[in-house]
Protein backbone atom coordinates (compact mmCIF):
# COMPACT_ATOMS: atom_id res chain seq x y z
CA UNK A 1 0.00 0.00 0.00
CA UNK A 2 1.15 4.09 -0.46
CA UNK A 3 2.48 5.12 2.62
CA UNK A 4 1.20 7.93 4.01
CA UNK A 5 1.26 11.61 2.86
CA UNK A 6 2.85 12.70 5.95
CA UNK A 7 5.87 9.87 5.83
CA UNK A 8 5.94 11.38 2.04
CA UNK A 9 6.10 15.11 2.27
CA UNK A 10 7.29 15.64 6.01
CA UNK A 11 11.09 17.15 6.07
CA UNK A 12 13.56 14.40 8.21
CA UNK A 13 10.64 11.40 7.98
CA UNK A 14 11.29 8.17 6.19
CA UNK A 15 8.75 5.70 4.96
CA UNK A 16 6.90 3.21 6.66
CA UNK A 17 9.51 1.17 9.12
CA UNK A 18 12.46 2.25 7.23
CA UNK A 19 14.06 4.73 9.69
CA UNK A 20 17.15 2.63 10.11
CA UNK A 21 20.95 3.92 10.18
CA UNK A 22 23.09 3.50 6.91
CA UNK A 23 25.42 0.93 6.73
CA UNK A 24 28.10 3.56 7.89
CA UNK A 25 25.45 5.52 10.56
CA UNK A 26 25.39 7.15 13.83
CA UNK A 27 24.14 7.43 16.44
CA UNK A 28 22.82 10.45 18.38
CA UNK A 29 25.36 12.56 20.43
CA UNK A 30 24.80 13.70 23.50
CA UNK A 31 22.36 16.33 24.40
CA UNK A 32 20.47 17.09 27.71
CA UNK A 33 16.97 18.77 27.28
CA UNK A 34 17.28 22.01 27.93
CA UNK A 35 21.15 22.16 26.82
CA UNK A 36 22.04 25.94 25.59
CA UNK A 37 24.18 26.37 22.95
CA UNK A 38 25.51 29.43 21.05
CA UNK A 39 24.08 27.99 17.47
CA UNK A 40 21.69 25.21 17.09
CA UNK A 41 22.02 24.30 13.16
CA UNK A 42 19.34 22.03 11.13
CA UNK A 43 20.88 20.20 8.45
CA UNK A 44 24.06 17.51 8.14
CA UNK A 45 24.12 18.56 4.09
CA UNK A 46 27.63 20.71 2.95
CA UNK A 47 25.79 23.69 4.45
CA UNK A 48 25.94 22.58 7.34
CA UNK A 49 28.97 21.14 8.01
CA UNK A 50 30.94 23.69 6.78
CA UNK A 51 28.84 25.78 9.32
CA UNK A 52 29.45 23.08 12.03
CA UNK A 53 32.96 23.03 11.50
CA UNK A 54 34.49 26.66 10.88
CA UNK A 55 31.67 27.95 13.93
CA UNK A 56 33.62 25.31 16.02
CA UNK A 57 36.77 26.27 15.36
CA UNK A 58 35.92 29.82 16.34
CA UNK A 59 34.77 29.05 19.84
CA UNK A 60 31.40 28.77 19.48
CA UNK A 61 29.25 26.32 21.55
CA UNK A 62 27.39 24.64 18.51
CA UNK A 63 25.51 21.81 17.76
CA UNK A 64 23.85 20.28 14.54
CA UNK A 65 20.38 18.24 14.38
CA UNK A 66 19.91 16.25 11.34
CA UNK A 67 16.76 14.12 10.40
CA UNK A 68 18.55 11.49 8.76
CA UNK A 69 21.04 8.61 10.16
CA UNK A 70 23.77 9.62 8.35
CA UNK A 71 25.80 12.25 7.03
CA UNK A 72 25.32 14.67 3.46
CA UNK A 73 21.38 16.54 3.51
CA UNK A 74 20.17 15.17 -0.07
CA UNK A 75 23.01 12.88 -0.22
CA UNK A 76 21.48 10.71 2.81
CA UNK A 77 17.87 11.08 1.53
CA UNK A 78 18.99 10.35 -2.17
CA UNK A 79 19.46 6.54 -2.96
CA UNK A 80 17.39 5.65 -5.55
CA UNK A 81 19.00 3.75 -8.33
CA UNK A 82 21.01 5.86 -11.28
CA UNK A 83 21.02 9.05 -8.16
CA UNK A 84 24.71 10.50 -8.83
CA UNK A 85 25.68 14.40 -8.83
CA UNK A 86 25.92 16.44 -11.94
CA UNK A 87 28.69 18.71 -11.03
CA UNK A 88 32.13 16.88 -11.86
CA UNK A 89 33.85 15.55 -9.10
CA UNK A 90 36.61 17.56 -8.73
CA UNK A 91 33.79 20.52 -7.85
CA UNK A 92 31.37 18.61 -5.88
CA UNK A 93 33.20 18.44 -2.75
CA UNK A 94 35.15 20.83 -0.14
CA UNK A 95 37.53 22.82 -0.88
CA UNK A 96 40.09 21.98 2.29
CA UNK A 97 43.00 20.86 0.89
CA UNK A 98 42.79 18.46 4.52
CA UNK A 99 40.22 16.97 2.59
CA UNK A 100 41.13 16.82 -0.97
CA UNK A 101 44.53 16.09 -1.03
CA UNK A 102 43.89 12.54 -0.09
CA UNK A 103 40.20 11.80 -1.35
CA UNK A 104 39.88 10.38 -5.10
CA UNK A 105 36.55 9.74 -6.77
CA UNK A 106 36.55 6.89 -8.91
CA UNK A 107 34.01 8.71 -11.79
CA UNK A 108 33.68 12.33 -12.94
CA UNK A 109 29.93 11.96 -11.60
CA UNK A 110 29.69 10.55 -8.69
CA UNK A 111 27.32 8.55 -7.39
CA UNK A 112 25.42 8.80 -4.09
CA UNK A 113 27.21 5.92 -2.75
CA UNK A 114 30.17 7.37 -3.67
CA UNK A 115 29.35 11.00 -2.42
CA UNK A 116 27.98 9.48 1.25
CA UNK A 117 31.59 7.59 1.56
CA UNK A 118 33.33 10.99 0.89
CA UNK A 119 31.24 12.71 3.90
CA UNK A 120 32.32 9.51 5.78
CA UNK A 121 35.77 10.20 4.65
CA UNK A 122 35.29 13.82 5.70
CA UNK A 123 33.59 12.89 8.64
CA UNK A 124 37.00 11.20 9.84
CA UNK A 125 39.03 13.74 9.05
CA UNK A 126 37.31 16.38 11.09
CA UNK A 127 34.85 14.75 14.03
CA UNK A 128 31.80 16.34 12.74
CA UNK A 129 29.44 13.31 14.71
CA UNK A 130 30.71 14.59 17.65
CA UNK A 131 28.28 17.71 17.60
CA UNK A 132 25.45 16.05 15.32
CA UNK A 133 22.42 14.41 16.60
CA UNK A 134 21.47 11.53 13.97
CA UNK A 135 18.07 10.64 13.53
CA UNK A 136 16.36 13.83 15.27
CA UNK A 137 13.44 15.95 13.46
CA UNK A 138 13.42 19.74 14.31
CA UNK A 139 9.45 20.00 14.86
CA UNK A 140 9.52 23.25 16.04
CA UNK A 141 10.97 27.05 17.43
CA UNK A 142 9.94 29.45 19.17
CA UNK A 143 11.90 32.92 19.82
CA UNK A 144 12.16 34.07 23.59
CA UNK A 145 12.40 37.95 23.43
CA UNK A 146 13.38 38.25 26.90
CA UNK A 147 16.24 35.42 26.91
CA UNK A 148 17.09 36.41 23.09
CA UNK A 149 17.15 32.95 22.28
CA UNK A 150 15.62 30.37 20.25
CA UNK A 151 13.71 27.22 22.16
CA UNK A 152 13.65 24.22 19.63
CA UNK A 153 11.40 21.04 20.16
CA UNK A 154 12.74 17.97 18.48
CA UNK A 155 11.60 14.27 18.24
CA UNK A 156 14.34 11.36 18.20
CA UNK A 157 13.00 9.29 14.91
CA UNK A 158 14.22 6.24 16.00
CA UNK A 159 13.12 5.85 19.78
CA UNK A 160 10.12 8.88 19.61
CA UNK A 161 11.29 10.72 22.51
CA UNK A 162 10.57 14.89 22.32
CA UNK A 163 13.11 16.92 24.12
CA UNK A 164 14.03 20.55 23.54
CA UNK A 165 17.19 22.91 23.73
CA UNK A 166 17.70 26.45 23.49
CA UNK A 167 20.20 28.02 21.42
CA UNK A 168 20.94 31.96 20.88
CA UNK A 169 21.20 31.31 17.27
CA UNK A 170 19.52 29.30 14.76
CA UNK A 171 20.66 28.73 11.40
CA UNK A 172 18.68 26.64 8.92
CA UNK A 173 20.65 24.49 6.28
CA UNK A 174 17.65 22.31 4.99
CA UNK A 175 18.66 23.16 1.65
CA UNK A 176 16.29 23.91 -1.61
CA UNK A 177 15.56 19.83 -2.20
CA UNK A 178 14.33 18.82 1.42
CA UNK A 179 10.67 18.99 1.07
CA UNK A 180 9.20 16.28 -1.23
CA UNK A 181 6.13 17.09 -2.60
CA UNK A 182 3.82 14.60 -4.29
CA UNK A 183 0.39 15.89 -6.38
CA UNK A 184 -2.49 15.16 -4.99
CA UNK A 185 -2.86 12.42 -7.35
CA UNK A 186 -6.89 11.08 -6.80
CA UNK A 187 -7.13 7.33 -5.93
CA UNK A 188 -3.03 7.17 -4.80
CA UNK A 189 -3.91 5.72 -1.35
CA UNK A 190 -5.96 2.97 -3.30
CA UNK A 191 -2.48 1.69 -4.83
CA UNK A 192 -2.02 -2.08 -3.64
CA UNK A 193 1.59 -1.98 -5.09
CA UNK A 194 4.79 -0.73 -4.17
CA UNK A 195 5.15 3.10 -4.29
CA UNK A 196 8.20 4.93 -2.94
CA UNK A 197 9.12 9.38 -3.78
CA UNK A 198 12.67 9.39 -5.10
CA UNK A 199 13.64 11.41 -2.45
CA UNK A 200 12.61 8.90 0.39
CA UNK A 201 13.49 5.71 -1.30
CA UNK A 202 14.14 2.89 1.01
CA UNK A 203 17.87 2.81 2.63
CA UNK A 204 18.04 -0.87 2.08
CA UNK A 205 16.87 -0.59 -1.69
CA UNK A 206 14.04 -2.58 -3.54
CA UNK A 207 14.59 -4.29 -7.04
CA UNK A 208 13.77 -3.23 -10.56
CA UNK A 209 14.50 -6.26 -12.19
CA UNK A 210 11.66 -8.16 -13.93
CA UNK A 211 9.12 -5.62 -12.36
CA UNK A 212 6.55 -3.13 -14.30
CA UNK A 213 7.58 -0.17 -13.41
CA UNK A 214 5.97 3.41 -13.58
CA UNK A 215 8.26 6.68 -13.12
CA UNK A 216 5.68 9.78 -13.35
CA UNK A 217 8.04 12.73 -13.53
CA UNK A 218 10.96 13.45 -15.93
CA UNK A 219 13.48 15.60 -13.79
CA UNK A 220 16.59 14.73 -13.22
CA UNK A 221 15.29 11.77 -10.57
CA UNK A 222 12.92 10.77 -13.19
CA UNK A 223 15.70 10.62 -15.83
CA UNK A 224 18.15 8.62 -13.40
CA UNK A 225 15.79 6.26 -12.48
CA UNK A 226 14.14 5.63 -15.99
CA UNK A 227 17.95 4.83 -17.33
CA UNK A 228 18.18 1.91 -14.74
CA UNK A 229 14.83 0.80 -14.75
CA UNK A 230 14.99 0.18 -18.92
CA UNK A 231 17.89 -1.69 -18.47
CA UNK A 232 16.38 -5.15 -16.05
CA UNK A 233 12.31 -3.68 -16.00
CA UNK A 234 9.65 -6.34 -17.82
CA UNK A 235 7.79 -2.84 -18.45
CA UNK A 236 9.18 0.42 -17.75
CA UNK A 237 6.11 3.30 -17.87
CA UNK A 238 7.49 7.08 -18.36
CA UNK A 239 4.60 9.60 -17.33
CA UNK A 240 5.99 12.85 -18.76
CA UNK A 241 4.46 16.40 -18.82
CA UNK A 242 6.83 18.31 -19.64
CA UNK A 243 10.04 17.45 -21.73
CA UNK A 244 13.41 17.46 -19.62
CA UNK A 245 15.54 19.23 -22.11
CA UNK A 246 18.38 17.23 -21.18
CA UNK A 247 21.96 17.63 -22.06
CA UNK A 248 24.81 14.60 -22.28
CA UNK A 249 26.74 13.68 -19.55
CA UNK A 250 29.74 12.28 -20.71
CA UNK A 251 30.04 10.22 -18.10
CA UNK A 252 33.93 8.17 -17.52
CA UNK A 253 36.05 6.52 -15.14
CA UNK A 254 38.99 8.02 -13.75
CA UNK A 255 42.49 5.69 -13.39
CA UNK A 256 45.09 6.69 -10.27
CA UNK A 257 46.99 9.02 -13.15
CA UNK A 258 43.97 10.80 -13.82
CA UNK A 259 43.27 12.07 -10.51
CA UNK A 260 46.86 12.63 -9.93
CA UNK A 261 46.94 15.10 -12.74
CA UNK A 262 43.74 16.83 -11.45
CA UNK A 263 44.69 17.14 -8.18
CA UNK A 264 47.88 19.24 -9.63
CA UNK A 265 44.64 21.87 -10.50
CA UNK A 266 42.71 21.65 -7.59
CA UNK A 267 43.88 25.11 -6.36
CA UNK A 268 43.76 26.74 -9.11
CA UNK A 269 40.23 25.07 -9.88
CA UNK A 270 39.11 25.52 -6.26
CA UNK A 271 40.15 29.86 -6.41
CA UNK A 272 37.98 30.17 -9.33
CA UNK A 273 35.03 28.78 -8.03
CA UNK A 274 34.05 32.10 -6.46
CA UNK A 275 34.39 34.36 -9.82
CA UNK A 276 32.03 32.24 -11.61
CA UNK A 277 28.05 32.83 -12.37
CA UNK A 278 27.39 29.19 -10.63
CA UNK A 279 30.38 28.39 -8.86
CA UNK A 280 31.94 26.35 -11.06
CA UNK A 281 35.57 26.22 -12.49
CA UNK A 282 33.94 27.62 -15.89
CA UNK A 283 32.03 30.32 -17.36
CA UNK A 284 29.98 32.02 -19.96
CA UNK A 285 32.21 33.44 -22.81
CA UNK A 286 32.69 36.92 -22.84
CA UNK A 287 31.15 37.47 -25.77
CA UNK A 288 27.05 37.11 -27.22
CA UNK A 289 25.35 34.87 -30.05
CA UNK A 290 25.56 37.40 -32.41
CA UNK A 291 28.61 38.63 -32.28
CA UNK A 292 30.08 35.29 -33.98
CA UNK A 293 29.72 33.95 -37.51
CA UNK A 294 26.80 31.60 -38.38
CA UNK A 295 29.92 29.06 -38.64
CA UNK A 296 31.81 29.83 -35.56
CA UNK A 297 28.33 29.82 -33.69
CA UNK A 298 27.71 26.09 -34.81
CA UNK A 299 31.61 25.26 -34.42
CA UNK A 300 30.95 26.91 -30.53
CA UNK A 301 27.91 24.82 -29.48
CA UNK A 302 29.36 21.54 -30.97
CA UNK A 303 32.81 22.09 -28.85
CA UNK A 304 30.55 22.49 -25.85
CA UNK A 305 28.86 19.72 -26.80
CA UNK A 306 31.30 17.97 -26.64
CA UNK A 307 32.75 18.62 -23.53
CA UNK A 308 28.64 17.69 -22.46
CA UNK A 309 27.92 18.26 -18.48
CA UNK A 310 26.20 21.49 -17.60
CA UNK A 311 29.22 23.34 -19.55
CA UNK A 312 26.58 23.99 -22.53
CA UNK A 313 24.44 25.61 -20.26
CA UNK A 314 26.41 27.58 -17.98
CA UNK A 315 29.74 27.89 -20.12
CA UNK A 316 27.22 28.77 -23.47
CA UNK A 317 27.21 32.73 -24.64
CA UNK A 318 27.05 35.46 -22.09
CA UNK A 319 23.01 36.43 -23.68
CA UNK A 320 21.70 33.09 -23.09
CA UNK A 321 19.48 33.54 -20.04
CA UNK A 322 18.47 37.22 -21.78
CA UNK A 323 18.05 37.53 -25.55
CA UNK A 324 15.53 34.68 -26.26
CA UNK A 325 16.40 34.80 -30.17
CA UNK A 326 20.11 33.82 -28.98
CA UNK A 327 18.59 31.30 -26.70
CA UNK A 328 16.42 29.36 -29.63
CA UNK A 329 19.79 29.06 -31.36
CA UNK A 330 21.08 26.98 -29.13
CA UNK A 331 17.53 25.17 -28.37
CA UNK A 332 17.26 24.04 -32.45
CA UNK A 333 20.80 22.68 -32.45
CA UNK A 334 19.66 20.69 -29.33
CA UNK A 335 16.65 19.60 -30.92
CA UNK A 336 18.71 18.41 -33.81
CA UNK A 337 21.16 16.57 -32.19
CA UNK A 338 18.59 15.09 -29.59
CA UNK A 339 16.14 13.86 -32.58
CA UNK A 340 19.41 12.05 -33.70
CA UNK A 341 19.25 9.98 -30.98
CA UNK A 342 15.59 8.83 -31.19
CA UNK A 343 15.13 6.13 -34.39
CA UNK A 344 11.07 6.54 -33.58
CA UNK A 345 10.08 9.77 -35.19
CA UNK A 346 6.49 9.86 -33.23
CA UNK A 347 8.43 10.30 -30.37
CA UNK A 348 10.23 13.32 -31.65
CA UNK A 349 7.56 15.99 -30.96
CA UNK A 350 6.96 14.32 -27.34
CA UNK A 351 10.60 14.32 -27.00
CA UNK A 352 12.15 16.96 -28.88
CA UNK A 353 10.21 19.02 -29.95
CA UNK A 354 10.15 21.40 -32.93
CA UNK A 355 8.96 24.57 -30.74
CA UNK A 356 10.55 24.78 -27.47
CA UNK A 357 8.32 24.22 -24.29
CA UNK A 358 10.39 27.18 -22.67
CA UNK A 359 13.86 28.85 -23.61
CA UNK A 360 16.57 26.31 -22.83
CA UNK A 361 18.18 26.31 -19.03
CA UNK A 362 15.37 28.26 -17.83
CA UNK A 363 14.21 25.39 -16.38
CA UNK A 364 17.27 23.18 -14.54
CA UNK A 365 18.39 20.91 -17.14
CA UNK A 366 19.14 16.88 -16.14
CA UNK A 367 22.51 14.93 -17.45
CA UNK A 368 21.73 12.14 -19.20
CA UNK A 369 23.97 9.26 -20.47
CA UNK A 370 21.37 6.70 -22.32
CA UNK A 371 17.89 8.53 -21.50
CA UNK A 372 16.51 9.26 -25.08
CA UNK A 373 17.87 5.79 -26.54
CA UNK A 374 15.59 3.92 -23.99
CA UNK A 375 12.51 4.71 -26.01
CA UNK A 376 13.96 2.35 -29.15
CA UNK A 377 13.22 -0.73 -26.64
CA UNK A 378 10.16 -2.25 -26.57
CA UNK A 379 9.69 -2.49 -22.73
CA UNK A 380 9.27 1.00 -22.08
CA UNK A 381 6.52 3.49 -22.86
CA UNK A 382 6.68 6.95 -22.83
CA UNK A 383 2.77 8.68 -21.86
CA UNK A 384 2.77 12.08 -22.58
CA UNK A 385 0.40 14.07 -19.79
CA UNK A 386 -0.41 16.78 -22.03
CA UNK A 387 -2.33 15.14 -24.71
CA UNK A 388 -2.78 11.73 -21.92
CA UNK A 389 -3.18 13.00 -18.74
CA UNK A 390 -3.47 10.74 -15.52
CA UNK A 391 -7.08 10.43 -14.28
CA UNK A 392 -6.89 8.32 -11.26
CA UNK A 393 -4.29 5.65 -9.45
CA UNK A 394 -6.32 2.73 -9.20
CA UNK A 395 -5.35 -0.44 -7.13
CA UNK A 396 -3.92 -2.01 -10.02
CA UNK A 397 -1.39 0.81 -11.46
CA UNK A 398 -2.37 4.59 -13.23
CA UNK A 399 -5.39 5.38 -15.40
CA UNK A 400 -4.80 7.88 -18.11
CA UNK A 401 -7.56 9.19 -20.40
CA UNK A 402 -7.87 6.90 -23.04
CA UNK A 403 -9.00 4.74 -20.67
CA UNK A 404 -5.65 2.39 -20.37
CA UNK A 405 -4.59 1.13 -17.38
CA UNK A 406 -1.41 1.04 -17.01
CA UNK A 407 -1.06 -1.82 -14.52
CA UNK A 408 2.45 -1.49 -12.43
CA UNK A 409 4.24 -3.08 -9.43
CA UNK A 410 6.25 -0.58 -8.89
CA UNK A 411 5.41 3.55 -8.77
CA UNK A 412 8.28 6.02 -8.60
CA UNK A 413 6.90 9.44 -7.97
CA UNK A 414 9.80 11.79 -9.01
CA UNK A 415 7.62 14.30 -8.55
CA UNK A 416 10.08 17.19 -7.14
CA UNK A 417 10.39 19.18 -4.10
CA UNK A 418 8.87 21.75 -2.30
CA UNK A 419 11.91 23.64 -3.35
CA UNK A 420 13.71 26.60 -1.45
CA UNK A 421 11.34 27.36 0.92
CA UNK A 422 9.51 24.02 1.91
CA UNK A 423 12.53 23.19 3.85
CA UNK A 424 12.62 25.48 6.55
CA UNK A 425 8.30 26.90 6.34
CA UNK A 426 7.77 22.46 6.84
CA UNK A 427 9.80 23.21 10.49
CA UNK A 428 6.96 25.17 12.90
CA UNK A 429 9.08 28.69 13.57
CA UNK A 430 7.45 31.61 15.73
CA UNK A 431 8.68 34.75 17.23
CA UNK A 432 7.97 35.96 20.27
CA UNK A 433 4.70 37.56 19.05
CA UNK A 434 3.70 33.48 17.95
CA UNK A 435 3.98 34.62 14.34
CA UNK A 436 4.73 32.17 11.66
CA UNK A 437 7.72 31.87 9.51
CA UNK A 438 5.63 29.85 7.10
CA UNK A 439 2.67 32.75 7.13
CA UNK A 440 4.98 35.40 6.40
CA UNK A 441 5.87 33.81 3.31
CA UNK A 442 2.53 33.42 1.84
CA UNK A 443 2.86 37.12 0.17
CA UNK A 444 6.52 35.54 -1.13
CA UNK A 445 9.95 34.78 0.14
CA UNK A 446 11.46 38.45 1.71
CA UNK A 447 14.66 38.46 2.76
CA UNK A 448 18.06 40.56 3.74
CA UNK A 449 20.87 39.92 1.42
CA UNK A 450 19.21 35.77 0.95
CA UNK A 451 20.10 34.94 4.66
CA UNK A 452 17.64 36.40 7.07
CA UNK A 453 13.80 37.28 7.13
CA UNK A 454 12.26 40.64 9.14
CA UNK A 455 10.77 39.51 11.93
CA UNK A 456 12.54 36.54 12.91
CA UNK A 457 15.59 37.55 15.33
CA UNK A 458 18.73 35.52 15.42
CA UNK A 459 17.64 32.91 12.52
CA UNK A 460 19.72 32.44 9.77
CA UNK A 461 19.52 30.37 6.42
CA UNK A 462 22.11 29.07 4.36
CA UNK A 463 21.63 27.94 0.65
CA UNK A 464 17.94 28.73 0.99
CA UNK A 465 15.53 31.47 -0.47
CA UNK A 466 16.66 34.50 -2.38
CA UNK A 467 20.74 33.25 -1.87
CA UNK A 468 22.38 31.91 -5.23
CA UNK A 469 21.37 28.21 -3.78
CA UNK A 470 20.34 25.81 -6.94
CA UNK A 471 22.09 28.41 -9.20
CA UNK A 472 25.09 28.01 -7.90
CA UNK A 473 27.14 24.66 -7.53
CA UNK A 474 26.08 23.07 -3.88
CA UNK A 475 29.48 22.92 -2.13
CA UNK A 476 30.77 26.00 -3.23
CA UNK A 477 27.39 27.97 -2.02
CA UNK A 478 28.07 26.51 1.40
CA UNK A 479 31.47 28.07 1.53
CA UNK A 480 30.86 31.44 -0.28
CA UNK A 481 27.34 32.60 1.53
CA UNK A 482 28.76 29.61 4.61
CA UNK A 483 31.77 31.85 5.28
CA UNK A 484 29.65 35.24 5.49
CA UNK A 485 27.33 34.09 7.99
CA UNK A 486 30.12 32.73 10.13
CA UNK A 487 31.88 35.89 10.14
CA UNK A 488 28.26 37.82 11.01
CA UNK A 489 28.22 35.44 14.01
CA UNK A 490 31.61 35.85 14.90
CA UNK A 491 31.12 39.69 14.94
CA UNK A 492 27.98 39.10 17.06
CA UNK A 493 30.49 37.32 19.44
CA UNK A 494 33.17 39.45 19.80
CA UNK A 495 30.96 42.82 20.17
CA UNK A 496 28.72 40.52 22.66
CA UNK A 497 25.62 41.47 20.36
CA UNK A 498 22.86 39.30 21.81
CA UNK A 499 20.20 40.37 19.26
CA UNK A 500 20.15 40.72 15.36
CA UNK A 501 16.98 41.19 13.04
CA UNK A 502 16.72 41.77 9.19
CA UNK A 503 15.60 45.42 8.48
CA UNK A 504 11.91 45.57 6.32
CA UNK A 505 13.95 48.24 4.01
CA UNK A 506 17.02 45.31 3.41
CA UNK A 507 14.46 43.17 2.12
CA UNK A 508 13.12 45.80 -0.30
CA UNK A 509 15.98 46.56 -1.77
CA UNK A 510 17.21 43.06 -2.20
CA UNK A 511 13.28 42.24 -3.93
CA UNK A 512 14.35 45.73 -6.30
CA UNK A 513 17.65 44.18 -6.99
CA UNK A 514 16.42 40.30 -7.95
CA UNK A 515 13.44 42.09 -10.03
CA UNK A 516 15.94 44.14 -12.34
CA UNK A 517 17.62 40.87 -13.25
CA UNK A 518 14.08 39.52 -13.89
CA UNK A 519 12.94 42.23 -15.60
CA UNK A 520 15.69 41.01 -18.23
CA UNK A 521 16.13 37.59 -18.08
CA UNK A 522 13.98 34.99 -19.54
CA UNK A 523 13.53 32.59 -16.55
CA UNK A 524 10.09 33.97 -16.08
CA UNK A 525 8.78 31.69 -18.87
CA UNK A 526 8.67 28.48 -17.67
CA UNK A 527 6.76 26.69 -15.16
CA UNK A 528 9.19 25.72 -13.28
CA UNK A 529 10.33 25.03 -9.38
CA UNK A 530 12.43 28.08 -9.72
CA UNK A 531 9.75 30.00 -9.32
CA UNK A 532 7.33 28.21 -7.19
CA UNK A 533 5.35 27.02 -10.13
CA UNK A 534 5.14 23.00 -9.72
CA UNK A 535 3.13 23.77 -5.84
CA UNK A 536 -0.31 24.58 -6.12
CA UNK A 537 -1.07 27.80 -4.17
CA UNK A 538 2.85 28.92 -4.13
CA UNK A 539 3.55 32.12 -5.01
CA UNK A 540 4.85 31.93 -8.41
CA UNK A 541 8.59 34.32 -7.96
CA UNK A 542 11.72 33.42 -8.48
CA UNK A 543 13.10 31.85 -5.27
CA UNK A 544 16.99 32.46 -6.04
CA UNK A 545 19.19 34.73 -6.12
CA UNK A 546 19.51 35.11 -10.26
CA UNK A 547 22.14 37.98 -10.52
CA UNK A 548 25.12 35.20 -10.47
CA UNK A 549 27.47 34.10 -7.43
CA UNK A 550 30.21 37.19 -7.76
CA UNK A 551 27.57 39.54 -7.77
CA UNK A 552 25.90 37.99 -4.87
CA UNK A 553 29.13 37.93 -2.78
CA UNK A 554 29.96 41.44 -4.16
CA UNK A 555 26.35 42.73 -2.03
CA UNK A 556 27.55 40.50 1.28
CA UNK A 557 31.21 41.34 1.73
CA UNK A 558 30.67 44.88 1.02
CA UNK A 559 27.70 44.84 3.96
CA UNK A 560 30.00 43.13 6.33
CA UNK A 561 32.62 45.97 5.83
CA UNK A 562 29.96 48.99 6.12
CA UNK A 563 29.00 46.87 9.17
CA UNK A 564 26.32 45.08 8.10
CA UNK A 565 23.50 48.15 8.04
CA UNK A 566 20.97 45.69 6.81
CA UNK A 567 20.41 44.60 10.10
CA UNK A 568 19.13 46.15 13.28
CA UNK A 569 21.73 45.02 15.72
CA UNK A 570 21.88 45.22 19.75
Amino acid sequence: MVDSEDAVATVGTQQSADVVNDKKGHTMANVAPGQEFDVLIVGAGFAGLYQLDKLRKRGHQVHVFEAGSGLGGVWYWNCYPGARVDSWASMYQFSDPELWRDWNFSELYPDWSEVRDYFHYADAKLDFSKDISYSTHVESARFDEERKRWNVEAKNLQTGEKFSVTANYLVVCTGFGSAPYTPAFPGLETYAGEVHHTARWPQSGTPLEGRRVAVIGTGASGIQVSQEAAKVAEHLTIFQRTPMLALPMRQRRFTDADSAEQKEHYEEWMAKRNTTFAGFDFDFLDHGTFDVSDEERQTTYERLWTIGGFVPWLGNFNDFFFDEKANRQFYDFWRDKTRQRIKNKDLWEDLAPTEPPHPFGVKRPSLEQWYYDIFDQDNVTLVNLKKNDIVRVTPKGVLTADGVEHEVDLLVLATGFDSVTGGITRIDIRNAAGESFKDSLQGGAHTALGAATAGFPNMFFVYGPQSPSAFCNGPTCAEAQGEWVVDLLDHLKANGSPRIEARPEAEQKWQEMIDEVMAVALFDRAKSWYMGANIPGKKVEMLMWPGGLPAYLGHVNASRDAGYPEFAIV
